[in-house]
């Protein structure tokens, strides 16, 4: 029997309807959209199976939480007097929700687990414009990782790829003239200089013996760039302006109690001020308050550490945990 896209779409009953209430807040709050009345917020599901008591069975039990949750069928009612978009994962990129719904259908029906497509579909209601809409759209699709989806119910959920074009080639690139090499490195964009752009020039031209393509290019500006905002952390700063405005005072406050700070941990030693300074300078504070005895110290100077103990089968062990970034770290042992 050939399979069948069915559609169904889940919302939050009134009361339990925290995200879109949460969303309405912020549109207002953080994008200034007065004229928004209401949002409402839906899970939509596009699944392939068999027969119609698989589709009735996950529909209630795995789709849906029947005492939370309002299902419709194929489409949502009520949605004409609002303006209505959804969105979606880009191919390749991991939609769990998807997946853990096609895994737990698998195991309701004991065969193949099936083709599971999901979007989150928004309906707004109010006074709201053309650029407002394009707003919230913006706020809420981040484009690295999803895009706007189609309202229409798709026949099949196979993926289809397209083979893409071959990857240009820069003609004549190990021939071109310093000239010609800086109108190219403008017309890139490319965040290496002339001299960087030479030297890749005399490798393709003496070790590849041929013209790179884009790509190769892109790639090895992409590690360049990266060298350089390394770089960058090092560089000293001789002149500070702060400009006018309503963060003035607390910046001013700010640098002042990083220069405070310096003047604390470094005393007559002279010492450049530089990016890299400025990020480290609250650790130094604290090390010389001798409040940082945990704090891990090597070699290799790559994130902000500090040693923990951690209970692994009943028994205390040391681990390096390493602050890589504002939202996620790592542990080591």
């Amino acid at each position: 029997m050939p399979k069948q896209v069915k559609r169904v779409f889940v919302e939050k009953k009134s009361g339990f309807d925290v995200e879109a209430n949460g969303l309405y807040a912020e549109f207002r709050q953080n994008l200034g959209i007065k004229g928004l009345t209401a949002v409402r917020l839906i899970n939509r599901y596009d699944v392939e199976l068999e027969s119609e008591s698989e589709y009735v069975l996950a529909r209630n039990t795995i789709f849906a939480e029947p005492n939370v949750d309002d299902v419709y069928d194929e489409v949502l009612p009520s949605c004409a007097a609002g303006r209505i978009f959804a969105m979606e994962y880009l191919p390749g990129q991991y939609d769990q929700r998807a997946d853990s719904a096609a895994q737990c259908i698998q195991m309701l029906t004991q065969k193949e687990r099936p083709e599971v497509a999901t979007a989150k579909v928004v309906i707004l209601r109010g006074e709201i414009s053309d650029d407002e809409f394009a707003k919230i759209k913006g706020y809420l699709i981040n484009p690295v990782e999803s895009r706007e989806a189609s309202l229409a119910k798709p026949t099949t959920l196979d993926m289809t790829t397209e083979r893409p074009p071959d990857v240009d080639i820069i003609d004549g690139f190990i021939s071109k003239s310093p000239a010609d090499l800086r109108v190219l490195l403008e017309k890139m964009g490319l965040a290496m200089n002339e001299e960087d752009l030479r030297f890749c020039q005399q490798y393709f031209k003496d070790s590849e013996k041929r013209d790179p393509t884009i790509t190769e290019i892109r790639v090895i500006d992409t590690y360049w760039s990266d060298h350089c905002r390394h770089t960058t952390f090092m560089t000293q700063v001789e002149k500070v302006a702060i400009e006018e405005g309503r963060f003035t005072l607390p910046l001013r406050e700010a640098y002042d109690a990083y220069l405070a700070a310096r003047d604390y941990v470094y005393g007559d030693k002279k010492k450049p001020i530089c990016l890299m300074d400025l990020a480290v300078m609250g650790m130094k504070e604290l090390k010389k308050c001798g409040l940082l005895d945990d704090l891990d110290e090597s070699d290799e100077i790559n994130a902000c550490s500090i040693v923990v103990l951690a209970e692994v089968d009943g028994y205390p062990r040391s681990f390096v945990r390493a602050f890589l970034c504002l939202s996620s770290d790592a542990c080591y042992r």
